[in-house]
């Protein structure tokens, strides 16, 4: 097992509805695959099916298994719960998911590649290190000659051979054209031996333990020779006219077109201008409309499509004289008449259907008169259809036409084909579709078999393939009429094999394929699929199954021709095919050409490294790249023979296997022909003289080229050489660079190509400099192709012998002085971390390659060492290339975890956060990039959020490299920010700043990958600092979990100026500093932000209201105790007409205009003391008293103190009595939209229901307090939601706040029990006890909606739109604002869930969740009301009084932060109702917080917004982050 942090893991996240079977995921034997869910399958019960096996246990395909779910933090949380494969065995395995009734929600596949070993030890061959060459078995002789054969292939560097098929060939001696499947060609064995596949098998096995060769060959399943004998014996594994019978009327065609060959063959159609010899456009005339006046017309196609009409009437005409009625069961009553195919495709065979023609035609009567008009409507009807079924026939003849013509162009007039010559038996004039194993008789004589089954059955069809068809369909089934159209590209030589559905349609054939596929398996390493893209899928699953049981690390290569890679993808995905075949020869130019060597392997030079745990991304097929198949044109013929060995080098720097056919090295000037040609390759004599054809050696062709590519090519794969870059020097010129990314090392080719004859085309004589950053080591190799006196090439009747002409010169491992294709070699130097050498050329000429070995300069290398060094304490994957330091710097030499443990969570805000305001308080601001955009933070998180875009997808072209390539500034940033504060942040700046010491001595173009690799291994650590600083909760916790508690970070601060007020100097544990602005102590206490970017900084950082809704999420849950207690104080200090301030203004400029802030601040204090050990001590803590009465100045700190519990009866003391003030400085300095009526506060609790009541239509004093600003919309100085009255949440936090006091006195830790007050002019003593039952019995009496009109407690039946809910307040100015649907009656039900009936409070949430739900955040409003608006403009200014300058804000918008409650309070009263209600709340819990999941990833701010527009939308008004937001989502995990 390899250590976890050393494992490769690839994470695939599943997404309901997503099918990704033409996607194509790679993976290597020794990977985990993780499947997690997506956003829309969390909280669903999934269920992943695999036909990956149990250990131990055979692939069978249809074998599926369920896979277990782990659960990482041992919680039900489906941000974290994985199921996984270890994957150990290669081949393709498919995966489904679903859930509940559904079974299959979406799926896939995988491919696991093989893993290669050659050598007597049985080392790896990577599969990038291939090298493989092509041969034609037939070329090879009798098999003891073999070696000597195939040892050119060893000499040249080649460490893979490639056969084609070794068995018996059939008549037309094609290689592909196998007469038995199952025998090794007997014309291998010499006479009087008889060799067989034990013997290949040994000879394979000698390949392999001495030569360090694997083989492969080809398996061909989709035809077979024409002269098989088991074919004859077995015509039903072929497609006849008995199992085909769709197939007759091409027969038909098919022999009068041979037919029409033996005429014009014989001249008996000179007359009409059409001769045997067809040498122009007349003649091409002449067949057309001999094919149109004297073969169609005879053959009369139409007739087996045609329906017999006379026939047809007369039956229907006897159906009405028996007046037979429509079988309705049948038509369904449909009218409407269409022919139904004869199935055995017979001369007027097809019918109608009798039950349509009755409800179709119905006579008026049964009159003889009706009836006879009834029958002639038919005929009509009938003779139409015929007609139809003539007009497609035409069609295809014309088709037919079209292809016989062009087929004959190709053979006979173009230049690039065969030209066959006159039209004979041998050379007919169409290949003829089907084979006719009877002797010769007329077109009449074979039209009679037609009805002879036991004679048909052997005319088969012949294989091929259509030009631009969907390689999906099998073109010989019915429904294609591919034979009849002529449109096949016919191999005359094959027939096509029709397997069926399965083994049980054709058992012999498949019984016989599965043989010849075990034989194959057995003796071979790997599989070429020929035809592949013809193949059925299903014959070549089944098959490569069967194989892999007999050699599961089997090496499987296709070469597909479907024109899409989507296409491509199903057949690699479904079939796990290896490496695609791709040629260089595709290129029609040098610039294609470089563009296939980047398409096909490597990443780019400079790439980010990638974390062992990561997304598994699609991925293109591993290509097998080849500088020419064997199937295709010759190179020399088509380019010239100068540019076989720069494009050579071209392909041997891909970073993919690679290859070549014999007969390229040797320069054979034409295409190997695997039909025609017979001669032999010549054998390997290191000695042989240039003029042999029988004998080759390193100096025929380019051999010796050839040779020191393929060991370059190997070397930089087996050394890590995986990053590619591909320069485009000129219109020949191409460079190729392979870089190694732990080294440094690069090897740069430059290769100048010569797609044209120097002989007949002009190349430029100028070739430009070239520019080599860092410093050439040695030349590797220089090559050119050059003419030599050995004679000129003529065609050898026994061997296959190439050009004599031309051989490479060739010198290897040289230094650049002995180098004689460079001039002069110049070092110039780019800055200070960069050499760059200059190049110039004198003898690049045409056809020549250079490599030079590149490493950074020594300085540079050293740099990147010590870098290397320092990264490796993070991941073991920086240790190859580094150098240890002998003498560190100071910064250094403590690793960052230990520097990084010493850090508070308030430096860790500062280390990883901070907007742009609160880093403008200190004097600076985030970082800004030239062109494009600011980051987010200043802090490290600014950079991780545009890192982790950029490197999955090695985005190097993204400003942010950009920038970092181009100078210092961004690095100095990170840096400089942290050295310039104090104590150990200053010590993790000056660490960051020494390992940028080393960033700036490297090439920039590695700057952006090594500045990505330090950010992360810092935040990182930063990231395991901070957890370790928080509750278990925190520490146990899903990823969900830990990234909302970063919010916690991200928003608990200390500015420049203190945010809170002095606390009690008596009090243990507050943080003091030296102030940066009056240099003296000063206390600095963690403030809560209220939300980023907005209400971040200045005295708009804190309000009282936002922090006691986020403190319990944000600062109890993740178990900053200490932080909590000083806000709390610190808050209660500001205490004033019983009040909290809601704007804070350091207390001094506070503004008590709110109503709800005090009692979120009770319920902090409540949950401090619940939640925290001893917490319940708070309460005796001295809180110093900043307005000790409503009218004093503010008092300096100390001067009066008094217990927490004194402050706490304060407050609801003074709501018992009544409170009633004006703000001060009342009007537009502190408010420039609110009218002078809404300066004036008012609260107290009403005597005869227990509620906190207060408010006026003119102030807005809950959290809904949206004051209205548009003159023209006439909404200024108007509150659009003034909830006066007893707003509900209010009421439920009064219950909660009085319960708890009861409580502590009862148990001695509150010292007062009521309050005494004045009612009716007398002094009456209320006890909180007496408070807490009345606010019991009247809470559901005044808030539950019932709608029934018959209610007692029901006030305003009138004003009733939604029962079975909870009103939003009591006793509003506005009566109807009462039964307002919104979603605050949650919160209640959270702090108080006494108050409810558990299942009136289950209607209530059912409805909130049906109509109030968004994606994100609660609906404000419900949809239904007549001033619902969703979406929040705050500069839109219009006549709207609803919307102008976004008086919606808390009309329809979706909040976050009540979606927390909403959930909390359904959990809470599903426990109640059960465990069914329970399971089903749970599932639709994780549903919604999925989505808060999948925004906090993806959210550059890591951050959970205030609002959101309607159905999720963004909303550009609100904050990206908020406080509230991130802490009520994490309650409610904490509640899971």
């Amino acid at each position: 097992m390899l250590p976890q942090h050393l494992k490769q893991i690839r994470v695939l996240m599943l997404n309901d509805k997503e099918s990704l079977e033409r996607t194509l995921f790679r993976l290597e034997q020794g990977f985990e695959l993780q499947f997690r869910l997506g956003p829309s399958l969390q909280g669903k019960r999934v269920m992943v099916h695999t036909n990956y096996p149990i250990e131990g246990k055979e692939f069978e395909r249809n074998n599926f298994r369920v896979l277990g779910w782990s659960y990482p933090t041992g919680r039900e949380d489906d941000s974290d719960k994985f199921c996984s494969l270890d994957l150990k065995m290669a081949g393709s395995y498919q995966y489904y998911f679903g859930y509940g009734a559904t079974e299959r929600s979406g799926g896939g596949y995988i491919v696991v590649d093989p893993v290669l070993r050659v050598g007597a030890d049985n080392d790896i061959l990577p599969l990038d290190c291939i090298t493989i060459q092509t041969y034609l078995s037939k070329c090879l002789g009798h098999l003891d000659d073999w070696p000597d054969r195939l040892r050119v292939a060893k000499e040249s560097g080649y460490n893979m051979i490639h056969f084609t098929p070794l068995q018996t060939l059939g008549e037309s001696r094609s290689c592909y054209s196998l007469a038995d499947q199952l025998n090794f060609n007997p014309e291998f064995s010499p006479a009087g031996q008889s060799y067989s596949w034990e013997d290949v098998g040994a000879l394979v096995e000698m390949l392999k333990k001495e030569w360090n060769m694997l083989c492969i060959t080809d398996v061909v399943y989709n035809h077979t020779a024409a002269n098989s004998g088991w074919i004859k014996e077995h015509p039903e594994c072929g497609y006849n006219l008995v199992n085909s019978p769709h197939l007759r009327p091409a027969w038909v065609l098919d022999r009068a077109l041979w037919h029409l060959t033996t005429r014009v063959a014989e001249g008996r159609y000179e007359a009409k201008g059409l001769p045997a010899d067809i040498t122009n456009e007349s003649h091409l005339n002449a067949i057309r409309s001999v094919l149109w006046q004297d073969v169609y017309p005879q053959l009369k196609l139409w007739e087996f499509y045609q329906v017999k009409v006379d026939v047809v009437v007369e039956q229907f005409r006897t159906l009405l004289l028996n007046g037979t009625k429509p079988d309705h069961s049948k038509t369904e009553g449909k009218k409407g008449l269409r022919i139904i195919q004869d199935p055995h495709y017979r001369r007027y065979g097809s019918t109608v259907d009798m039950d349509s023609a009755l409800e179709t035609f119905v006579p008026h009567s049964s009159s003889p008169q009706h009836i006879e008009e009834c029958c002639g409507w038919l005929r009509q009807k009938v003779n139409e259809l015929n007609e139809e079924k003539l007009h497609i026939v035409h069609q295809h003849q014309e088709q037919a036409a079209n292809c016989i013509v062009g087929n004959v162009v190709y053979e006979r007039l173009a230049d690039h084909g065969p030209k066959l010559g006159p039209v004979c038996t041998k050379n007919p004039m169409v290949t003829r579709y089907f084979t006719f194993p009877y002797p010769v008789m007329t077109l009449e004589q074979e039209l009679q078999l037609l009805d002879q089954p036991d004679k048909t059955c052997h005319f088969l069809a012949h294989n091929g393939w259509v030009m631009s068809d969907d390689p999906l369909r099998n073109f010989a089934e019915p429904g294609s009429n591919v034979y009849v159209r002529r449109e096949l590209v016919c191999w005359g030589d094959s027939v096509k094999l029709r397997y069926g559905n399965g083994p049980e349609d054709c058992p012999y054939l498949w019984a016989h394929m599965q043989k010849y596929t075990e034989i194959t398996a057995k003796y071979f390493h790997g599989v070429r699929l020929d035809n592949c893209h013809s193949t059925p899928l299903h014959v070549a699953e089944f098959m490569l199954d069967v194989a892999r049981t007999v050699c599961p690390n089997l090496y499987v290569v296709a070469e597909l021709f479907t024109g899409s890679e989507e296409l491509d993808n199903i057949f690699v995905t479904k079939l796990g095919i290896t490496s695609l075949i791709r040629e260089a020869m595709s290129a029609g130019d040098s610039h294609e050409e470089g563009r296939l060597v980047y398409r096909y392997g490597g990443e780019p030079v400079g790439a980010c490294v990638q974390p062992s745990l990561r997304p598994l991304m699609p991925s293109i097929a591993h290509a097998m790249f080849l500088d020419v198949t064997h199937d295709n044109e010759c190179p020399i013929q088509l380019r010239s023979a100068l540019d076989s060995l720069p494009s050579s080098a071209m392909v041997s720097m891909a970073c993919c296997a690679t290859g070549s056919t014999r007969g390229y090295d040797e320069l054979v000037p034409h295409q190997i022909s695997v039909v025609k040609e017979e001669r032999f390759y010549p054998k390997w004599n290191p000695s042989a003289p240039p003029s042999s054809t029988g004998e080759v050696g390193l100096q025929t062709g380019i051999i010796a080229g050839k040779l020191a590519l393929n060991k370059l090519h190997q070397e930089l794969a087996s050394q890590g050489f995986i990053q590619v870059f591909v320069d485009q020097v000129n219109a020949d010129i191409v460079a190729v660079t392979r870089h190694c990314p732990s080294t440094h090392q690069s090897v740069v080719a430059v290769c100048r190509t010569a797609f044209w004859n120097p002989k007949t085309h002009q190349y430029d004589t100028d070739v430009p400099p070239m520019f080599i950053p860092g410093k050439i080591e040695e030349v590797v190799l220089q090559a050119r192709t050059v003419e030599r006196h050995a004679g000129c090439y003529k065609k050898d009747d026994n061997y296959i012998n190439g050009m004599p002409e031309y051989t490479v010169e060739i010198k290897e491992h040289i230094s650049l002085q002995e180098s004689t294709v460079v001039k002069q070699a110049g070092v110039i130097s780019k800055g200070a971390s960069e050499f760059v050498q200059e190049i110039t050329f004198q003898k690049l000429t045409p056809g020549s390659v250079i490599a030079f070995r590149v490493s950074l300069d020594p300085k540079a290398q050293k740099m990147a060492g010590l870098l290397r060094f320092y990264l490796s304490q993070f991941s073991p994957k920086y240790r190859r290339g580094s150098v240890a330091d002998e003498n560190p710097p100071q910064a250094l030499q403590k690793p960052l975890a230990q520097l990084m443990s010493r850090l508070t969570l308030a430096d860790l805000n500062v280390l990883l956060f901070r907007c742009d305001s609160e880093e403008q308080e200190d004097g600076g601001g985030c970082y800004s990039i030239p062109g494009w955009e600011s980051l987010k933070y200043a802090g490290l998180q600014g950079l991780m959020s545009v890192l982790a875009d950029i490197r999955p997808n090695n985005d190097l072209g993204h400003p942010v490299c950009a920038n970092l390539r181009q100078g210092d500034w961004l690095i100095d940033f990170v840096s400089n920010r942290l050295i310039n504060r104090e104590g150990p942040l200053a010590q993790v700046g000056q660490w960051l700043g020494a390992m940028f010491d080393f960033l700036k001595h490297i090439p920039r173009y590695l700057v952006p990958c090594y500045f990505d690799a330090i950010l992360v291994s810092t935040y990182t650590t930063a990231l395991d600092a901070t957890h370790k600083l928080m509750s278990s909760f925190i520490q146990n916790g899903s990823s969900f979990v830990r990234y909302l508690a970063l919010g916690s970070v991200q928003m608990c601060g200390v500015g420049r100026f203190p945010a809170l007020p002095p606390i009690s100097t008596k009090i243990k544990d507050v943080p003091y500093r030296i102030s940066p602005i009056t240099g003296e102590k000063e206390q600095c206490c963690v403030s809560l932000a209220a939300g980023l970017p907005h209400f971040s900084s200045g005295i708009f950082r804190c309000w009282g209201r936002d922090t006691f809704i986020a403190l319990r999420g944000l600062m109890l849950l993740t178990g900053r105790h200490t932080e909590a207690r000083n806000i709390i104080l610190a808050f209660a200090g500001t205490l004033r007409h019983g009040l909290i301030p809601n704007l804070l203004g350091e207390g001094r400029c506070a503004r008590y205009n709110c109503r709800d802030a005090v009692w979120w601040w009770l319920q902090c204090i409540q949950d401090y003391a619940t939640h925290v050990p001893e917490g319940h001590e708070i309460l005796r803590c001295p809180v110093t008293r900043m307005f000790p009465t409503d009218d004093c100045e503010p008092l300096a700190p100390g001067e009066v103190e008094q217990p927490l519990y004194d402050v706490i009866h304060e407050a609801l003391q003074r709501h018992l009595k009544g409170i009633s003030f004006r703000e001060r400085n009342a009007g537009s300095k502190i408010d420039m939209n609110m009218r002078e009526e809404g300066f004036n506060v008012a609260t107290n609790v009403d005597p005869a229901t227990g509620f906190v009541t207060g408010g006026n239509r003119f102030n807005c004093g809950t959290w809904m307090d949206k004051m209205g600003e548009s003159e023209r919309a006439r909404n200024k100085g108007m509150p659009a939601t003034p909830r006066d009255g007893a707003a509900v949440e209010i009421v439920g936090l009064s219950k909660s706040a009085v319960r708890w006091v009861v409580e502590l006195h009862a148990k001695g830790l509150f010292p007062y029990d009521g309050v005494k007050v004045h009612r009716d002019g007398k002094e009456v003593f209320i006890s909180y006890s007496q408070w807490n039952q009345q606010l019991q019995q009247s809470f559901e009496a005044g808030f539950w909606v019932s709608g029934d009109p018959k209610d007692p407690n029901e006030k305003h039946p009138d004003l009733v739109h939604k029962k079975g809910i909870y009103k939003d307040s009591y006793g509003a100015s506005s009566p109807w604002c009462d039964y307002q649907l919104r979603p605050n009656f949650t919160i209640a039900m959270v702090v108080a869930p006494e108050l409810f009936t558990a299942e009136r409070a289950w209607m209530a949430l059912d409805m909130a969740e049906k109509k109030l739900l968004g994606a994100l955040g609660m609906k404000t409003l419900d949809p239904d009301d007549m001033v619902y608006c969703g979406v929040y403009d705050n500069a839109l200014d219009n006549d709207n009084y609803n919307v102008a300058k976004g008086f919606n804000y808390h009309q329809g918008p979706e909040w976050l932060w009540p979606v927390g409650y909403f959930l909390r309070a359904k959990l809470y009263f599903a426990k109640k109702l059960g465990e069914e209600a329970y399971a089903k709340t749970v599932t639709l819990v994780k549903n919604v917080l999925s989505r808060h999941y999948t925004h906090l990833e993806r959210s550059p701010w890591k951050g959970l917004p205030e609002l959101t527009n309607e159905n999720g939308q963004y909303c550009s008004f609100s904050c990206e982050t908020q406080a509230w937001s991130l802490a009520t989502v994490l309650e409610v995990l904490y509640d899971l």
